[in-house]
């Protein structure tokens, strides 16, 4: 395979027969020019992202090369922990994430996520690899870093994983769940921390609720239980329906009797663990 463009000392454009692809390996351009033939032991990942190529390369060209190779480091590391590859969009979003977060903190910008504690709670495994690449961050430019990245990189992380591209689909999911549990939290005058198991529990059912709505997979539940719900605890009742409005008026996902009786029950939950 020979070299068509350089990008930085870590990654190059070769020729695979007739098709072009990038080749990343730490020092794989060392020494080398165009029509060189690439060093194959120095291959550490090697793709193609078809019409996301150009974009790719103009990134590499115009970032510092140490965002490109930490970026690098927290996308083998994150694939180890997960124990499977992430979309090949992530090389692009990350890296632009870390360079543009960098650069931002050396102005002295620092983004609050008001996600933080949703993030936490729903990608767990997710926003620990944002630690670790905070922590590596911090380590290799010698700068302080907020916890925040380390949520955004997890979001990040969390929509490679799903074999997505667009990270606005994963940021949405946490920001309706964050809306239906300000409202549960406003009704029930609680405030509740993201230590809590009672929070926690919420958070998680809450996902279910939504991902059942969008996969059009709901809940059913037994007529008279139903019945026996809205009576027996009608105030959680209540507050699930004023969860459903919100969904239905914010984001145009509506939800069933049969679903407002469950949440009803965590809501009844959460009252009684609050009160205790």
């Amino acid at each position: 395979m020979k070299i068509s463009k350089i990008l930085n000392n870590n990654a190059v454009v070769v020729m695979d027969g007739d098709q072009e692809k990038i080749a990343i390996g730490a020092g794989i351009a060392f020494q080398k020019k165009r029509n060189d033939i690439v060093n194959v032991n120095k291959i550490e990942k090697m793709f193609i992202m078809a019409e996301e190529n150009e974009r790719f390369q103009q990134l590499l060209q115009h970032i510092s090369e140490e965002y490109f190779v930490v970026s690098e480091e927290i996308i083998s590391y994150a694939e180890a922990t997960l124990g499977s590859k992430l979309s090949e969009h992530i090389h692009i979003a990350l890296t632009d994430h870390i360079a543009f977060s960098i650069e931002r903190l050396k102005e002295g910008i620092i983004l609050k996520n008001k996600l933080l504690s949703e993030i936490k709670v729903l990608y767990d495994t997710e926003f620990k690899i944002g630690l670790w690449a905070v922590a590596l961050i911090k380590e290799r430019f010698q700068m302080d870093i907020p916890i925040d990245e380390a949520a955004y990189i997890a979001l990040h992380i969390h929509t490679a994983k799903m074999g997505a591209s667009d990270i606005h689909e994963t940021v949405r999911q946490a920001t309706i769940i964050s809306s239906m549990v300000q409202v549960i939290t406003d009704e029930l005058q609680i405030d509740l921390s993201e230590h809590d198991i009672a929070y926690q529990r919420l958070i998680t059912h809450l996902r279910f609720v939504l991902n059942r709505v969008d996969q059009r997979e709901l809940h059913t539940m037994d007529v008279e239980m139903l019945n026996m719900i809205k009576s027996k605890f009608e105030f959680s009742f209540n507050t699930a329906r004023k969860v459903a409005d919100l969904l239905r008026e914010d984001y145009n996902k509506v939800l069933p009797d049969a679903e407002l009786g469950y949440i009803a029950l965590h809501v009844e939950r959460l009252q009684s663990f609050w009160e205790k």
